[in-house]
Order: C-alpha cells, then sequence, then structure tokens
C-alpha cells in the first residue's frame, strides 16, 4: 500500500492507495504545534480505523503548503512507518512542463493538482482549488502549466469580516436561502457565499478570454468546492479526490 498525505493550511489529507485504486482517505486539522509523536499515533489510530497498520505501509508521497511541518511529517515517517518519504518539490519528476517565470513558486498543491488534471481530462483545463486560499491553475492545449491566480479562501474572507468589523459576528459557512438577508447573519452569508460565486465566475471567464479557450473544462477541489459549485454554472466537475490523484500518479513516475 502508498500512503498519500497532502499537507494544507487549514487540513491534512491522507490517502491509501493498493496501486491505482483509492482504498481509504481521513482528513485531520492542521496542528502546527504537534510533535512527531503526537502525529504518530494520530495517524496510527485513524488507519488503524480501516484496519491498516504502519507495516502495511510499502511507500509515502508527501506534498506540503505548511514548510514547518514538512520535517515533522518526514519524521514520523521514518520513526513510526520505517519509510523515508517522497517530497513534492524540486528535482522530483512530475512530467508537467512548467511555463511559470519561476517554477521553485508554484506551490507543491498546484503542481499536483495540475498534474492529476492533466490525466483525467481533456485540455485545455482551469482547476479552481477552494482550500484556505482559493487557486486558479490554467492548463493550454498543450498540457503545459501556464500559472493562475490566487485569492483569499472562504474561511479567511469570513473571518476578516469579524475580525475588522466590531459589530459583525463570526458566523458558519452555510448558504442562505434568499441574496437579500433579513439579518446580519444571513446578510453576511448572501454576501460571502454568492459574492464569491460571482468572483470565480468573474476570474474563469477572464481566464478563458485569455486563453481564448470559450469552452475549456473547469474542475473544482477542495473542501469547500461543493458549497461554491451548487451556485455557479462556470465549473464543470467537481473532483474532491484530485490532489490524492496527483500525488498517486508523480509517486508512479518516481518510482
Amino acid at each position: 500500500m502508498m500512503l498519500a498525505v497532502d499537507i494544507g493550511n487549514t487540513n491534512i489529507v491522507l490517502g491509501v492507495y493498493r496501486q491505482r485504486e483509492l482504498l481509504h482517505h481521513f482528513r485531520l486539522s492542521t496542528a502546527r504545534q504537534s510533535t512527531v509523536d503526537e502525529y504518530g499515533v494520530l495517524i496510527h489510530n485513524m488507519l488503524g480505523m480501516s484496519n491498516i497498520s504502519f507495516k502495511d505501509v510499502e511507500g509515502i508521497i508527501i506534498s506540503s503548503v505548511v514548510p514547518p511541518l514538512v520535517q515533522v511529517i518526514v519524521e514520523m515517517c521514518t520513526k513510526y512507518i520505517g519509510k523515508e518519504p517522497l517530497l513534492v518539490g524540486p528535482g522530483i519528476k512530475t512530467g508537467l512542463n512548467l511555463r511559470y517565470e519561476n517554477p521553485r513558486e508554484v506551490g507543491a498543491d498546484r503542481i499536483v493538482n495540475a498534474v492529476a488534471a492533466i490525466e483525467q481530462y481533456r485540455c485545455p483545463l482551469v482547476v479552481v482549488d477552494f482550500g484556505t486560499a482559493t487557486t486558479f491553475d490554467c492548463i493550454d492545449a498543450g498540457a503545459n502549466y501556464l500559472g493562475g491566480a490566487i485569492v483569499p479562501g472562504l474561511g479567511i474572507s469570513t473571518e476578516a469580516l469579524f475580525q475588522r468589523a466590531s459589530k459583525l459576528p463570526r458566523i458558519e459557512l452555510e448558504k442562505p436561502k434568499k441574496v437579500i438577508g433579513r439579518n446580519t447573519v444571513h446578510a453576511m452569508q448572501a454576501g460571502i457565499i454568492y459574492g464569491y460565486a460571482g468572483q470565480v465566475e468573474g476570474i474563469v471567464r477572464r481566464i478563458k478570454q485569455e486563453m481564448n479557450a470559450p469552452s475549456l473544462k473547469v474542475i473544482a477541489t477542495g473542501g469547500l468546492a461543493p458549497l461554491i459549485a451548487g451556485e455557479t454554472d462556470c465549473i464543470d466537475e467537481i473532483n474532491p479526490m484530485l490532489t490524492l490523484e496527483g500525488l498517486r500518479i508523480i509517486y508512479d513516475r518516481n518510482k
């Protein structure tokens, strides 16, 4: 079995693969202060709930946008699983042709998503990843990674209203019934959800114009993708396992 680990700013997502088949996947909160031993116990217990032990893991691949946690998870893998993980970063074979000005600046999550999208869909396409930040990654008809856009995520936008506006409360990210809110909570939810959907539509429209590709496919991934995808017709498909699939593909290319 192979363990894929995607370390994000909000969550760590793990996937267990047997060859090309995703057997199980798990999501845990990203805790920057947790130790090697704490992560070892937590991941051991999560795998154990699916009757998987550390000795079943034959290989590991990690992508991360949280640099301080990389060494913690690497040490956890070597100490408890007895395997040296493969890290997505400079020097790894991805098969992705990066047209970015400085390829080293491209986040590991964006690379992994692009690799999976090219493998699974017809180019040109755009991957929209709804995470702590929302990223738009553009791949042209020749399967070249062009770059994209990065905007604050839904959670950041919601928290900013609470932090910076004295009389506004902290709210749950839920879709209100109407865009015209009759109370403060519904008004904030309407502005964030429907406003964010409009932002996504606007960026996708401009990307299509700039790439001269009016029919390019738009793939959404990330934990908050279903919330926004239901409020816009510019997203063609939701693929919640896109990042894990990208990790599997890169692992296979580097075995």
